[in-house]
């Protein structure tokens, strides 16, 4: 079994390379398209008009006895939460690149994403038919960028400029493709004129095999001939530790070079059992644990994509790491602490579903059943109450407000909304309190323009959207020590706390901490948890302007209780208003979100670029001069960007292009 991704920059062709291998695996009978709006993969309506990938699609296909869950994850940086759960779950990793631009902007993102989950990848260079195209040039840009050791296990054959096969330079022959669907491959002896080449290619695989594989080092110096299968096995091993990223070319659009990488995926890329066993953390024990991947183990999985369906309600995508399920088996949220059914179990192609009669550790299916499930929970049983790691989402920095047209539609906007937040661990929404509006957060515009397009036409709900709007932060720039007392009778009971505490600014980035230095025998666990839960709901309701408190420290260094009228709600009640005067004389702060804007431009009109990025507030960090095309890597408030791709488009003829993510938040100027 494999458990793959497919991930790259947009545009660079995954999911055109995903619809060649389910046709040659036979799980489709005929190639969808793109550009068509017919491809299997991109299901969504929205997906069908945009020609983009909006939401990671999983699917189960069979090659040489062997059974490859796929997952298509999407390439636009708004959805960068997608590619994270794919990525959380799964074993291995195909990296596509675009043969004319090599690393892009959100390449470098997903790649630090699969690094980040120890993720073993193999790469492939598609988009060989298109002018400009550059194999070598391709591979030279993986390994300065991505700081990897990018090895051809392929190079192309051109003939007058276009691209017609490859040679292997494991078996050492040259391989063409024929037929409307390029199913029939044609094998030939290296040409003579290209022997040179492929020997002198062959001679660098071997040489940054033999750093990584005594085997091989030992056959290359007897001078022995090292035959294919050491190669694979040497190269498997290699590849397994992240030592070595095995490069393929091809052209998915024109059916060229598909086949030999869905026998990489099997050749390269490991089984769930030849993974480092998942980490866990015992609750009963309190201790950190590994999970080895045994289907007759304890039942433990991870649910990392929840899907609303019309009619079976929430689709649970789950992994499973150890043991086994069944249709009507009772489940634990671990989490939360509650008992759940798992109905039904499917295995999912797209948006069409196959029934399971078992859901096996290592694989990926669908339960349904389960209505308290949320990304990231992971389920098991009673008895062995084991907590998976969670994923980490990056804040939502865009906001628009949304209300219904009429007010019967009210309640029904909020049940959607909170399916969307459900599914989607970037989308939030809340109530401001001051003006009554529903504020809706994504990441980025067309984020959020896809999720208002779903409510108003996939959920028929007539709504009004206002324009977007930045997401602020605050927080303090001084230190500050502040005693509040705290006193009422409410209900002829008199409440009464008293809490000293200093609050200072953290390292920025570092989030919000809460610490107790009061430690006295005669106060109960509960008014200690009362006053953390006083500060800590207050982080969320702001200082000055009524945005998040980012990055403050909190330190309670004494707390006043007696028992005849210490109560929790008084604790919690004094902590929050401690928290709001302490921080009202610290020097409060407003933070704005800073974009990393990537900016690609021809060259003629890389100065008009660079200038409109300046008038916005940006700071260009580096220029990086390839072929045909500068990059620019700049530093941009959020609040500058909207409307940025109109006139980059103005000042560039339409053929410069950005993308940006976010990179941190910083004190807003003028403030």
């Amino acid at each position: 079994m494999r458990n793959i991704g497919i991930m790259a920059h947009i545009d660079a062709g995954k999911t055109t390379t995903t619809e060649r291998i389910l046709f040659y695996t036979g799980k489709s009978h005929r190639i969808g398209e793109v550009d068509d709006g017919e491809a299997t993969m991109d299901w969504m309506e929205q997906e069908q008009q945009r020609g983009i990938t909006i939401q990671s699609a999983a699917t189960t296909t069979y090659w040489k006895n062997h059974q490859i869950n796929i997952i298509d994850t999407p390439g636009h940086v708004d959805f960068t939460a997608e590619v994270e759960r794919s990525l959380r779950v799964l074993d291995g990793a195909i990296a596509v690149f675009d043969a004319v631009h090599g690393v892009e902007a959100q390449t470098e993102t997903v790649w630090r994403q699969a690094q980040r989950y120890q993720v073993p990848c193999i790469g492939y260079v598609n988009k060989m038919d298109r002018m400009g195209a550059d194999f070598f040039a391709a591979l030279e840009d993986v390994r300065k960028k991505l700081a990897v050791n990018a090895v051809a296990l392929q190079i192309p054959i051109m003939k007058d400029g276009s691209f017609e096969g490859i040679i292997d330079l494991i078996e050492m022959k040259e391989i063409r493709w024929e037929g409307n669907g390029g199913e029939n491959m044609t094998e030939t002896p290296v040409a003579p004129e290209r022997e040179k080449a492929a020997k002198e290619w062959r001679e660098k695989l071997i040489d940054a095999l033999s750093n990584v594989s005594d085997a091989v080092t030992e056959k290359y110096l007897a001078g022995e001939e090292l035959d294919a299968a050491l190669i694979r096995a040497e190269l498997r091993k290699a590849v397994l530790q992240r030592l070595i990223l095995p490069m393929f070319t091809g052209a998915s659009r024109r059916n060229l070079g598909v086949q030999p990488l869905i026998d990489a995926i099997v050749d390269y890329l490991p089984a769930p059992d030849e993974v480092p066993p998942a980490a866990g953390h015992h609750l009963k024990k309190e201790e950190d644990i590994s999970i080895p991947c045994d289907p007759k183990g304890q039942p433990l999985g991870l649910v990392f994509k929840i899907q609303n369906d019309r009619e079976a309600g929430s689709l649970c995508y789950v992994r499973m790491y150890s043991g086994s399920l069944k249709p009507g088996s009772a489940v634990f949220n671990t989490g939360k602490k509650k008992r759940e059914r798992a109905n039904r179990i499917l295995r999912m192609h797209s948006n069409k579903s196959d029934v399971l009669d078992e859901l096996k550790a290592g694989d990926i299916g669908v339960v349904i059943g389960m209505k308290l499930a949320q990304t990231g929970d992971t389920v098991g049983s009673e008895g062995w109450p084991v907590l998976l790691e969670k994923m980490q989402f990056p804040e939502p920095v865009v906001s628009v407000s949304i209300e219904p047209k009429t007010i019967s539609e009210q309640d029904k906007l909020k049940d959607i909304l909170a399916i969307l937040s459900k599914e989607d661990p970037t989308f939030t929404t809340r109530e401001n309190d001051e003006t009554g509006q529903l504020i809706i957060s994504g990441m980025g515009e067309l984020h959020l323009d896809v999720l208002v397009t779903r409510i108003l036409k996939d959920f028929n709900v007539s709504a009004k959207v206002g324009k977007p709007q930045v997401t602020y932060r605050e927080s303090i720039s001084a230190v500050n020590d502040h005693r509040e007392e705290f006193s009422r009778t409410i209900g002829g009971k008199e409440n009464a706390a008293a809490i000293t505490l200093r609050v200072e600014p953290a390292q920025r980035g570092t989030g919000n901490k809460f610490v107790c230095a009061v430690k006295r025998k005669d106060i109960p666990e509960e008014i200690y948890s009362a006053v953390e839960r006083g500060v800590t709901g207050a982080f969320t309701s702001g200082i000055v302007m009524g945005y998040p408190c980012i990055d403050i420290l909190v330190t309670v260094t004494d707390m006043g209780y007696s028992e005849l009228n210490g109560t929790e709600f008084a604790f919690e009640a004094c902590a929050s208003m401690a928290f709001d005067e302490a921080c009202r004389a610290a020097a409060p702060i407003l933070l704005e979100p800073i974009m990393a804007v990537d900016l690609t431009s021809p060259h003629e009109f890389v100065g008009e670029v660079m200038s409109l990025v300046t008038q916005r507030g940006g700071q260009v960090l580096s220029l990086n001069s390839k072929a045909d095309i500068d990059e620019i890597k700049t530093l941009a408030p959020m609040a500058q960007m909207f409307g940025f791709m109109t006139s980059l488009r103005s000042v560039s003829q339409g053929r410069a292009s950005f993308s940006m993510e976010f990179s941190h938040f910083e004190k807003k100027s003028g403030k």
